[in-house]
């Protein structure tokens, strides 16, 4: 697996961790911020890169900060950058 991938799994299963504490489902979730039940699969699949707007919306949606969201994929996305600046 890319290390791009392992970013998007771990952003995903944050989110349903995220989703899951607040006893909230993938419809509900989806209702609140507007968005496709199958969108917000994709995104905990890790199947979904998420635009900046799409992460404020779930963060408002689940009465959290974006950057609460975005928590513990420091360590993935400075091996993301590290690997790039090797090329």
């Amino acid at each position: 697996m890319k290390k791009k991938d392992d970013l998007l799994v771990l952003f995903g299963e944050q989110l349903k961790n995220f989703r899951k504490e607040r006893g909230i489902s993938q419809e509900e979730l989806a209702f609140r911020a507007e968005l496709d039940r199958t969108y917000i699969s994709g995104l905990e699949c890790g199947k979904r890169n998420p635009t900046l707007k799409i992460l404020v919306k779930l963060a408002v949606s689940l009465n959290m900060k974006p950057s609460e969201l975005l928590m513990n994929l420091h360590s993935i996305a400075e091996n993301l950058y590290a690997q790039n600046n090797e090329r």
